[in-house]
């Protein structure tokens, strides 16, 4: 009799951590970055600056359309990929929670002047 001792895997509920996680990987960050340096690029498109085969592009796209990442847009027979506004402003949001509150102002003693 065969039992499965290996822990059942729970999918983040929290939109923040998947979109963190789906940013977490250097071929979805090049992506990311080759989307937000256009207006839209085919998925034909990313094999070139990845250096990886096309199926494993489409993967990293998958999870970057469930991360909420990008959107697709199908012309004819390719497929086109959006950044999406909403993503990049909840991680700007997500990064900017994180800062260091600011230093606060160095408070200056008072000058004590000798008696004479």
């Amino acid at each position: 009799m065969f039992v499965n001792m290996l822990p059942v895997m729970k999918r983040p509920a929290d939109r923040d951590v998947l979109l963190l996680q789906g940013a977490a990987d250097p071929t979805r960050l090049t992506i990311l970055r080759q989307l937000a340096a256009s207006d839209g690029v085919c998925a034909c498109d990313f094999t070139a600056c990845c250096d990886v085969a096309q199926p494993t592009i489409s993967h990293h796209l998958k999870v970057l359309r469930e991360a909420g990442w990008v959107r697709s847009e199908r012309r004819g027979s390719f497929v086109y990929y959006h950044l999406m506004p909403d993503a990049v402003a909840r991680f700007g949001a997500i990064s900017g929670a994180l800062a260091p509150a600011a230093a606060p102002k160095a408070r200056r003693l008072p000058v004590l002047q000798p008696a004479v």
